[in-house]
């Protein structure tokens, strides 16, 4: 974690909850505000800078999947932590789609928030570190601000997570990365019922950077594997 003390905003309509959830995390050293429901929740957001959210689903005004929705539309990568009373599988996969980070079914084991907690901000410091640019073909990547240019000269506004993949994939150029290696990089342990979830990103990274993603030439499946990513055009099979 950074020197300073991270800080984080709790957005939950349960006072109780949210307040409790605020007194936990400042005794392990966090600093926190809360909003009590999406509308105020998004105007701290806009008024300060935080180092992770942690976001009730189900609330007044705006929902957690709203509020989520419109801060990845602003281009705020913020790491946010779902809070919500669904458990079931295709409720985190909503709310992971939407741009949360991770999801968190109520109700929770204190440890757990904690433990999600820091390794949120393990994986956030550990992605800060990593060098600005990536340059491969005619390819540029931006990862401080997630701005990427292709081949063909369009702009793309990379996503958190496919920011993050880039990255595992580009500290192992050249070598074959397992898709659970992957999953533990980014996420820090499996949210996803299987790994074919990182698959569905390694579609979407190559639709931006790929001039025929049916043939690429930089993202790579080795099957039954995982992937490999090259600097410079390559055709490669397993």
């Amino acid at each position: 974690m950074s020197e300073s003390p991270a800080h984080i905003l709790i957005i939950d309509d349960e006072t109780h909850l949210a307040n409790g959830v605020s007194e936990n995390l400042q005794a392990e050293g966090y600093n926190t505000e809360i909003a009590y429901d999406g509308q105020e929740g998004l105007e701290k957001i806009n008024a300060a800078n935080f180092d992770l959210i942690i976001l009730d689903v189900m609330m007044p005004k705006l929902d957690g999947l709203q509020v989520c929705k419109q801060i990845r539309d602003q281009g705020l990568q913020t790491p946010v932590l779902f809070f919500t009373v669904k458990g079931s599988t295709s409720d985190r996969i909503r709310g992971l789609e939407a741009g949360g980070d991770d999801y968190l079914a109520k109700p929770f084991e204190l440890r757990e928030l904690l433990l999600r907690v820091a390794a949120i901000l393990r994986r956030t410091d550990w992605y800060r570190e990593q060098k600005e640019h990536l340059v491969f073909g005619d390819n540029e990547v931006n990862f401080h601000s997630y701005h990427a240019h292709a081949w063909d000269g369009s702009k793309h506004a990379l996503t958190h997570k496919e920011a993050m993949i880039l990255k595992v994939l580009t500290e192992k150029t050249g070598d074959v990365v397992p898709r659970e290696d992957i999953l533990d990089k980014v996420w820090g342990y499996e949210v996803f019922p299987s790994t074919r979830t990182i698959d569905n990103f390694i579609v979407r990274l190559r639709k931006r950077f790929e001039k025929n993603p049916e043939e690429p030439q930089y993202f790579h499946t080795v099957h039954g594997i995982g992937y490999r990513f090259t600097m410079e055009p390559e055709t490669f099979n397993e």
